[in-house]
């Protein structure tokens, strides 16, 4: 039983779950705007606010914890270099969500993640 377990399961099961938010981590750090669910985007919003907190630094060991979380080093290196000293001086909320309708498909809520 999960009773009061608050982790959002998003239909998988951990191991596809944690790659899915790695990989859309990574999107939105290279790509800086993404569009997808805003159950996805909620989930993976503290993932990347995370990341943009340990990228302020630009350390040995914060490059590592990085390289842990996304899956290129071209994500890892704009954390360390654009990313981190744009935001080095914001305490915080460095991703906004805006909603952008409802997919034609399915109907679910569509968002799009980017950062302010």
């Amino acid at each position: 039983m999960r009773h009061r377990n608050t982790t959002k399961t998003l239909g998988r099961k951990k191991a596809s779950r944690e790659a899915m938010l790695r990989n859309l981590a990574t999107s939105i750090v290279l790509h800086e705007t993404v569009r997808t669910t805003s159950a996805k985007a909620s989930v993976v919003r503290p993932i990347v606010e995370k990341a943009v907190t340990r990228g302020k630094e630009s350390t040995l060991h914060a490059r590592r914890e990085l390289m842990k979380l996304f899956m290129t080093e071209g994500a890892v290196n704009k954390v360390l270099e654009i990313i981190g000293p744009r935001y080095a001086t914001r305490p915080g909320g460095y991703t906004r969500i805006t909603k952008i309708g409802s997919r034609l498909g399915d109907g679910a809520e569509m968002v799009e993640i980017s950062f302010v």
